[in-house]
């Protein structure tokens, strides 16, 4: 195959963070990018080294050059604009959290899924090399019989408007708490018995700090902390009748440190990404398309699906809506 041409649909902070890596990477072209105001993608592709800029997106879309749009604009738009970059014809890396709530996320991939195309989540944990490294470390006893796990995350963001925008699905769980919730469903599957969660909400209404224990069915237990009030740990901690294992910075971990009981020192476990970490989904994606795939490995649809419905379940406990759930 070709190296394959990418598109980015908005031009906001987390589309520069992919700019930056599509400029790196020696198996891809930044083809062109789109935002609503002409100069701004104008002076974005200068920057990053695009083909070609649009100032709308249904332009950029008909541009037949495109092999795939990654979609960074605000979850509260995910939903819009993967369907229209779908009716398009164009296979889609969305950026997380992939719509506003499950029902969303159905319509969207039985629409790829109708139309032959590839659409995944760009949630790059999932993606990252560190997570064959956990699964090995996990499935060789070396911290004996799992049976706890607890991951916080978070950072002072009161002050950014798009996380306290209910227009814009603001909240810290669709945004950050989906990464301690992802580590949990990495590390110990989809299988949960129960559920405990508590929020405090802003006076905007949205979730400003989350706790949520989870309950498996086969009696281990996941703490998870998200919070845009405050600087967190921002580490997660797996726990077995041998030992535990420490994950800096987990959802883009580069090494896992292994503590077994009775010993001093602990074994580290290197896991360097490449570039930013961005590229391993942009490459899956690749691989994906050239093999006629309308999902990737690393992020299949049900667990897409699966996240999309326990957040709405959370946020249905907090008595939480967004305004277009209302439309």
């Amino acid at each position: 195959m070709d190296k394959l041409k990418v598109s980015i649909l908005g031009a906001g902070r987390i589309a520069a963070t992919m700019a930056e890596t599509l400029a790196k990477m020696d198996d891809v072209i930044s083809y062109s990018v789109a935002a609503r105001d002409l100069d701004r993608a104008q002076a974005f592709a200068e920057k990053y080294g695009f083909e070609k800029a649009y100032g709308s997106y249904e332009e950029m879309l008909q541009d037949d050059g495109t092999d795939l749009v990654y979609i960074a604009t605000p979850h509260s738009h995910h939903y819009e604009h993967a369907l229209l970059c779908l009716n398009h014809g164009r296979h889609v890396l969305c950026e997380k959290a992939f719509t506003v709530n499950r029902k969303q996320a159905e319509e969207v991939l039985a629409l790829a899924e109708q139309k032959g195309l590839l659409i995944t989540e760009a949630v790059w944990t999932r993606y990252m090399p560190f997570v064959k490294t956990l699964h090995d470390l996990l499935a060789s006893g070396v911290i004996g019989k799992v049976c706890s796990m607890e991951a916080c995350f978070g950072f002072e963001l009161s002050w950014h408007d798009r996380l306290v925008n209910p227009a814009l699905a603001g909240g810290a769980l669709l945004d950050m708490g989906i990464y301690p919730l992802t580590l949990a469903s990495i590390a110990f599957g989809d299988d949960i018995a129960h559920i405990a969660s508590r929020c405090i909400k802003t006076d905007r209404g949205v979730d400003a700090q989350d706790s949520i224990l989870l309950e498996y069915t086969d009696g281990k237990l996941a703490t998870l902390t998200t919070s845009m009030l405050g600087n967190l740990r921002n580490e997660a901690a797996i726990y077995g009748t041998k030992g535990h294992l420490i994950l800096p910075s987990f959802w883009h971990a580069e090494e896992i440190q292994l503590f077994v009981d009775g010993e001093d020192t602990p074994h580290i476990y290197p896991c360097p990404v490449e570039i930013s970490g961005y590229e391993y989904e942009v490459r899956s994606c690749a691989r994906a398309i050239a093999a006629g795939k309308t999902e990737c490995t690393e992020m299949p649809h049900s667990e897409t699906l699966y996240m999309m419905g326990l957040m709405d379940r959370l946020r249905e406990a907090w008595d939480l809506r967004y305004p277009m759930e209302d439309v």
